[in-house]
């Protein structure tokens, strides 16, 4: 290699290493003005080598690990409810198809060959019927021109393309699909579709300051369904330029300032409740994206533990954090834990966040989330998709989310503790290796036959604690385990693994009202076998076929026996391929049964 650098130096040369003894160099030192000091942006900040180090937040230090993570909070847009007849950049209309009559046995054949055909364009009614005859029929037409695409508004949340129109009304109006009208109608999903379908919209059109969606009475005046329909709008408007400088930012809906939901009969006071609990419920799923979209130079246990206290501190005492350090965890006996966090850069940090109601407490319930801030495998080393292992901390992204969000709804009649036992998996003199015997909190050996199978063994001393010394009476963990779940069920299904039948069916019920969708999976107990270690109590992975149960079946051996107790292995869905980066799985589906608890006790 020959490089040459002049303005005041003759010449640098660094010969190639063909012969360890014939290696020469000759070098003649620049004065420093003969180099330019690259400028950086971080924060906005042009940073040059002299007052890098100054920076309110690095990225990187040679010396210090980063101790804080920035969060991204949702957009600053005031969403409300009621009447109104200003005009907006953006009208919203929700419309129906007409309920189809019941359906004849020899209806069959007809309805095959009617699929084929154009539908019948719908009647607009109410204020789209007020709007369409102010524009000479353009919404008739429109809905003639896309009545195929648009299947006349029978797909909840399909939407059709914006009309542009000169009216004091509105300067674009879109039309929205709420599903065939019935009269028993359940509008327990339609809210999610519904926003998300809106913000989508504010996303794509460009200079839309104010939008107002009219929807009918039964949606608006549903509190649920509204508080689905503001999750799912402030959710969507997520975007993460943490990282990025100058016009590789991208804003999202950067104007808008204002959206309302307009229908007859609406109630305002509901509403707005409503709305700032699903607003409260995105901030969880904000939070939950950045902690697994963040790098690990970013994000590490110290960083993690400052979330948790951060968390705690906005809550405005309704949340409790204690941290306990690694004295704290050694005083505990979690030797399965610090068997993994030995070989990590930062002290590991164990999180539990409490969220006790005002009220009587009825139910007493822990969540646990596996937090590796990062996982290469350890002396078994990952071949591939090392890159992406700063996901493998969704779990606690899911818990602490959901903390956030527990913290700003406080419900009633539970009582929750949120666990996080954060380290990293890495390679050093000091790390665990293959053939090491740790010792769990509860007293039990674990023969390490695989140092990639680390995750399980940070929750093991994790559910000990939420079992014996908070006393939990009933548990769920969130985890990045096996890749094997996601070789059974995908990326869209996160797998559940209980061995009771009542903690299923919640886990079930909620997936269905949440959308973070889950499938029980089978405890097959014969597999235990493949655990046995003839040096300890057990080993911490099984063989090469049901990896996803063996990992269920260890976890279990920490919690009591007669406990209810679900093991969720969320590695699929947490991360979207598409759109690469984090989806903000299990903040909604932890918040949701963490209330449940609290009505169940009713």
């Amino acid at each position: 290699m020959n490089r040459s650098i002049r303005k005041g130096v003759q010449k640098i040369i660094i010969y190639p290493m063909k012969f360890r003894t014939a290696f020469t160099a000759s070098v003649l030192i620049a004065p420093i003005s003969a180099f330019s000091v690259p400028q950086r942006s971080i924060l906005g900040q042009s940073l040059t080598a002299r007052n890098m180090a100054s920076a309110t937040f690095p990225t990187w230090s040679f010396d210090k690990p980063n101790a804080a993570m920035e969060w991204n909070d949702v957009l600053d847009v005031t969403m409300s409810s009621g009447s109104s007849s200003e005009a907006v950049d953006l009208l919203v209309i929700g419309v129906s198809p007409p309920a189809k009559a019941e359906k004849e046995e020899d209806d069959d054949e007809e309805e095959e060959e009617a699929t084929d055909k154009e539908p019948e364009p719908i009647t607009l009614t109410g204020s789209a019927k007020s709007l369409d005859d102010d524009l000479s029929g353009a919404l008739t037409d429109m809905l003639k021109d896309h009545a195929k695409s648009f299947k006349n508004g029978a797909t909840v949340g399909g939407t059709t393309p914006t009309l542009r129109v000169a009216s004091s009304t509105a300067k674009r109006i879109v039309l929205m699909g709420l599903g065939p009208e019935k009269d028993d109608k359940d509008w327990t999903n339609a809210g999610m579709a519904l926003g998300n379908a809106v913000a989508a919209k504010c996303k794509a059109e460009p200079k839309v300051a104010s939008c107002r969606v009219i929807l009918p009475e039964a949606v608006t005046g549903n509190a649920t369904t509204v508080r689905d329909f503001s999750t799912a709008f402030y959710q969507t408007l997520y975007a993460d330029n943490r990282y990025k400088s100058g016009s590789n930012v991208k804003k999202v809906a950067e104007d808008l300032k204002s959206i309302t939901l307009t229908t007859d009969g609406s109630d305002a006071v509901a509403d707005a409740a409503a709305i700032e609990q699903g607003r409260s419920i995105a901030r969880g799923i904000f939070l939950c994206k950045d902690i697994v979209n963040a790098p690990h130079n970013v994000l590490n246990s110290l960083s993690l533990a400052d979330t948790a206290r951060r968390i705690a501190e906005e809550s405005g005492g309704s949340l409790q954090c204690k941290i306990l350090n690694k004295d704290e965890c050694e005083a505990r006996g979690m030797g399965s834990f610090l068997g993994v966090a030995r070989g990590s850069e930062t002290e590991p940090q164990f999180i539990h966040i409490t969220y006790k109601p005002k009220g009587e407490v009825k139910s007493k319930v822990g969540v646990i989330g596996k937090g590796l801030l990062f996982d290469t495998g350890g002396y078994n080393i990952k071949t591939a998709m090392m890159e992406m292992m700063k996901f493998d901390c969704g779990g606690a992204a899911a818990v602490l989310g959901a903390a956030r969000a527990i913290g700003a709804l406080q419900p009633e009649g539970v009582e929750a503790h949120f666990c996080v036992a954060a380290c990293e998996n890495m390679i050093s003199d000091r790390a665990a290796v293959p053939s090491d015997i740790l010792t769990a909190s509860n007293g039990k050996t674990i023969e390490v036959m695989n140092t990639d199978a680390e995750g399980r063994l940070t929750l093991a001393d994790a559910l000990v604690y939420a079992d014996k010394e908070i006393g939990c009476e009933k548990i769920i963990e969130l985890s990045t385990l096996t890749g094997a779940c996601m070789i059974s069920l995908g990326k869209s299904l996160a797998g559940v693994w209980t061995l009771n039948d009542g903690l299923a069916e919640e886990i079930a019920n909620i997936s269905k009202v949440t959308g973070d969708k889950s499938w029980r999976m089978p405890m097959a107990m014969e597999y235990n076998d493949q655990l046995e270690s003839k040096f300890a109590d057990m080993k911490n992975i099984g063989g090469r076929y049901g990896g996803a149960i063996t990992a269920a079946l260890f976890l279990q051996k920490f919690v009591s026996k007669k406990k209810p107790f679900a093991h969720i292995d969320i590695a699929g869905p947490v991360w979207s391929d598409k759109e690469s980066m984090a989806t903000g799985y299990g903040t909604k589906l932890v918040t949701k049964w963490v209330c449940r608890q609290g009505e169940k006790a009713e």
